[in-house]
């Protein structure tokens, strides 16, 4: 943490100190102790000296303005003005900018069930912060335009699946295949909670086929949480299944080599959002990049590919050139 920083988070630390009536007039080694316990979780500590707080309180005089006295009767610092407080101090319009950013980001989510239960507190940030003392300030609306996230069924079920995984409880529900249309009554354990392209997808262990898998929130119904614990250990690890991923698909596979050209503008949005970490480039030629990636083939993965169009030919494997040389060919003659 950088110095100024550092002494940014003293300086609250101690205008809090002073602030607190029911602490009394705090010392200089109230006020160093105070910021040991704030900064490093301990009282009694050599990380700030004495000379450190004094530097602080002269430069909260002097850069603040705070009203600091000392009281030789109670031997000890207070606010000459009670209602002085560094949290009132305005912000810089950087500041000002970045909140706003960040709230118009929070308004996106505020539907979301997980999030319902926050969406007053939301709202109120939201207003206050878009509060200008200038009429005449263009509003942020202006100048950035951000993505439209459309709710989607199941996010009801997050805060109950939150719950059961932070105490492990099993859970059941109703599941609906995408593929089969068939209802099936599910019973798992859940592990991980995953978004991908605005759909919430749970990873759950199941204790019926005992394996890793996966369901999407949107077709879960008829949600029970059960008063049932699992405590076995389960061979899980986030990081580690989504390694080789494109998207959500996952299974116990070896990835694969996958060889693939580009033309020199859908290369540089590659090289500006790459598929994945395991991107690089191998070859750079005149007119296109050949580039090459280690995942696993999954549908994700090969409707990627597709969305480029023609600027991307796959070159090996033969099983993923295969599948994407059908579908073209299955789309050629769908537009003949």
């Amino acid at each position: 943490m950088s110095q100024i920083k550092n002494a940014q988070l003293r300086y609250r630390i101690i205008d809090r100190r002073i602030r607190d009536k029911y602490a009394g007039y705090p010392t200089k080694q109230d006020l160093r102790q105070a910021c040991e316990e704030g900064l490093y979780g301990e009282g009694v500590g050599n990380n700030i000296c004495d000379s450190t707080i004094e530097k602080d309180l002269f430069a909260m005089r002097m850069d603040h303005d705070a009203p600091i006295k000392y009281s030789k009767t109670e031997k000890g610092y207070f606010y000459e003005d009670e209602d002085y407080s560094i949290d009132n101090i305005p912000l810089s319009e950087d500041d000002i900018d970045a909140i706003k950013f960040a709230t118009k980001t929070l308004m996106q989510f505020k539907d979301v069930g997980m999030f319902k239960q926050f969406g007053f507190a939301i709202d109120k940030i939201f207003d206050r912060v878009h509060i200008s003392a200038n009429p005449l300030e263009e509003s942020v609306d202006n100048f950035v335009q951000f993505e439209s996230v459309p709710e989607t069924l199941g996010t009801e079920f997050l805060p109950l699946i939150l719950k059961a995984i932070k105490e492990k409880l099993i859970i059941e529900f109703t599941y609906t295949s995408f593929i089969t249309e068939k209802e099936k009554t599910r019973k798992v354990v859940p592990l991980l909670l995953k978004e991908y392209r605005n759909r919430w997808y749970l990873i759950s262990y199941s204790l019926v086929k005992d394996k890793i898998m996966t369901f999407g929130l949107d077709r879960i119904s008829n949600f029970i949480e059960t008063e049932e614990f699992y405590m076995k250990k389960i061979e899980f690890n986030q990081d580690n299944y989504f390694k080789h991923s494109i998207g959500i698909t996952s299974f116990d596979e070896k990835p694969k080599k996958i060889i693939f050209k580009i033309d020199k503008i859908g290369g540089k949005y590659l090289e500006s959002q790459p598929i994945h970490e395991s991107q690089k480039l191998i070859k750079e030629g005149k007119k296109r990049n050949t580039y090459q990636l280690n995942v696993l083939l999954s549908e994700e993965l090969k409707r990627l590919f597709l969305s480029y169009g023609n600027q991307i030919e796959i070159i090996e494997p033969e099983e993923l050139r295969g599948t994407i040389k059908n579908d073209i060919i299955e789309l050629s003659e769908m537009y003949s």
